[in-house]
């Protein structure tokens, strides 16, 4: 969940360094470090709190010359956030220096074999027992960094991603994986190392992605060595072009990327839809799907496991799927589903959602659904991800960067990657009528402008935001294809203005929520026409009768739910399974308006971080 950055090359290291933990805070913002190597010995720095605090305190420091460093910028797990147990860390020695990112679970064992050797430790961290045990294993073996690395990473239970450099040996960068991502940027007589592309965009388009168990040495002048971690055996390196562009991890002028990432969706729908969706000839094309299409139609069943946002996409999905293509579906989170004893078979198909297409616990789910002999199909958003690697097949969302730690674009080109699928199976199997089918195709690709429309609504959700900034309490409500909108709702405001809010299935409001409901309670009730309308207008009556105060999502012309709700945000009227794409819309904005109201950060909430890489 940390970010971690290294150069080693022809140019000053600091500026890139510290460029690339900017770009990288949306993983981790508790403190942030960078250690240089100015010719003759290591500078570090480092302190609780984020990069521009860091950048404040290296001013007043350090010297910031050298052509090699590293750089971090940290989510805590083992230690509080404080100046000591930020990253990087030293052995004992002070020979060493390391970054990481991920967790050492056999720490505290390692640590007590350590301290009977005579080491010492400063922090609290597992990063710290790292570093010391490398250091250990090169004075017992009389090794190499690259070789004690090795020998270190096999002693150890648990993730990581780390960077690691001798100040004895100033001309080689260490690094390794497991469960963590890590790229290395390959330059002209230069290479970057960090968490994701995004730090040495504007320098090369070219990147070695690590696969798990991997390690590698990066020398100056040299091409670049990777090899096992188990057996030491070598690895021929992968390089890809990379497709992003500097100008989608910029601001673009927005305040925020929250808003801008908000703002992107009829483009990331458009894009996730494009090539894909050909409505003139009434064909759906993903290559991931018709590749496998015997998987997808012999299936008795499909489960879907994802955390966060990308549960609740898959969610929805459920009812897609149900739907329209007539196969069973189970939603799971993937940090309980790995837990369990879970029946799974050959016949089973297991659709894993991740923006990030790094998050820990689907990693492990997928890993379990595939011993179990089930086929996998990744639906993630970062070309090159590990679960773009380690599923069977899939589809990426191509939503473009999210830096937000928020998901919004995230959440809607999910859905509309998996609605595709949906389409496509029930076509397949003829769970659909020519009519129908068509009438989807034509509302979908009609989706990117209906958003553009809610978004014209932006200023009149500001208003009603203002008025409920304050409150402590917030509800969602919401039947069929918008109760799982009604959960994102409420997930949003928790997150980034940290107001307690919850949702619910409408129906359920009488068997408890509703005891909650009074003068001081908004109550957010998403109303569409489609679907079970007039069922959820007599929940708003239901409300009414109690003084709670409504905040209607409703179809464009809605009379009956204007006349009862406090306020109405009007959306496009679409079919009842695209509908969570516009009704989520007016949630997104809400939750962003009330957030900087209260003057929160709304991009980096507290606590939170974006891709969740440790358990």
């Amino acid at each position: 969940m940390c970010g971690i950055v290294g150069y080693i090359g022809h140019r000053e290291a600091y500026p890139i360094i510290l460029k690339g933990l900017k770009r990288l805070e949306y993983r981790g913002y508790d403190s942030a470090g960078i250690a240089l190597y100015d010719g003759s010995d290591i500078k570090l720095s480092k302190t609780k709190g984020k990069v521009a605090d860091l950048e404040a305190r290296l001013e007043k420091e350090i010297t910031t010359n050298g052509t090699l460093g590293i750089g971090h910028t940290r989510w805590a797990t083992h230690g509080v956030p404080n100046d000591i147990n930020s990253h990087p860390h030293y052995s004992n020695s002070g020979n060493l220096v390391i970054i990481h990112n991920g967790i050492i679970e056999n720490y505290e064992s390692l640590k007590k074999e350590l301290i009977k050797r005579g080491y010492t430790f400063k922090s609290d961290t597992d990063t710290e027992v790292l570093v010391n045990l490398i250091e250990d294993v090169m004075k017992k073996e009389n090794t190499k960094l690259g070789k004690a690395v090795q020998i270190a990473l096999n002693q150890v239970v648990g993730a990581y991603a780390i960077a690691v450099f001798d100040k004895n040996k100033p001309n080689e960068i260490v690094v390794a994986r497991l469960g963590s991502p890590l790229a290395i940027g390959i330059g002209d007589d230069e290479f970057f190392i960090a968490s994701d592309a995004s730090p040495f965009l504007e320098y090369t388009k070219n990147a070695i992605y690590l696969e798990d168990e991997e390690m590698a040495i990066v020398r100056r002048d040299k091409e670049v060595k990777i090899r096992k971690i188990k057996d030491d055996s070598p690895v021929a390196p992968y390089m890809q072009e990379l497709q992003l562009n500097l100008e989608q991890i910029e601001k673009g002028g927005y305040d925020h990327f929250m808003l801008k990432e908000i703002y992107e969706q009829p483009r990331a729908i458009l894009d996730t839809f494009r090539g894909r969706l050909r409505t003139n000839e009434a064909i759906i094309k993903m290559s991931g799907v018709e590749d496998n299409m015997k998987k997808f139609l012999n299936a008795d069943r499909i489960i879907v496991v994802a955390c966060g946002t990308s549960w609740h996409a898959g969610l929805v999905s459920e009812y897609i799927f149900e739907d329209l293509a007539r196969i069973p579906v189970e939603v799971e989170y993937a940090s309980e589903f790995r837990y369990r004893n879970p029946v799974i078979t050959e016949k089973d198909l297991v659709i894993a959602i991740s923006q990030s297409g790094e998050t820990a616990d689907t990693l492990a789910a997928i890993k379990l659904a595939k011993s179990k002999g089930a086929f996998v199909f990744g639906v993630c958003n970062v070309v090159g991800s590990s679960i773009a690697r380690e599923t069977d097949a899939g589809a990426y969302t191509h939503a473009g960067p999210e830096i937000g730690v928020a998901s919004t674009k995230a959440f809607t080109t999910q859905i509309t990657v998996l609605t595709l699928i949906a389409l496509r199976l029930a076509r397949a199997k003829g769970t659909i009528s020519s009519s129908d089918y068509r009438h989807h195709l034509i509302e979908l690709e009609l989706i990117p402008s209906k958003v553009e429309k809610v978004l014209k609504s932006d200023d009149y959700v500001k208003t009603i935001a203002n008025i409920y900034k304050d409150v402590k309490n917030f509800l969602y409500l919401g039947r069929g294809y918008n109760f799982p909108v009604a959960l994102e709702g409420a997930l949003k405001l928790k997150e980034i203005s940290y107001i307690h809010a919850e949702g619910y299935p409408a129906a359920e409001m009488k068997h408890g929520p509703i005891a909650l409901i009074d003068e001081n309670m908004p109550i957010v009730v998403i109303a569409t026409k489609k679907g079970h309308y007039d069922k959820v207008v007599s929940n708003i009556q239901e409300i009414k009768s109690r003084k709670g105060k409504i905040i209607g999502i409703v179809t464009e012309g809605d009379q009956q739910v204007k006349e009862l709700a406090d306020h109405v945000i009007e959306v496009p009227e679409t079919l009842e399974s695209l509908s969570p794409l516009v009704t989520t819309i007016p949630l997104q904005l809400l939750s962003y308006h009330i957030a900087v109201m209260l003057n929160k950060n709304v991009d980096q909430p507290r606590n939170l971080a974006k891709s969740v890489t440790v358990e």
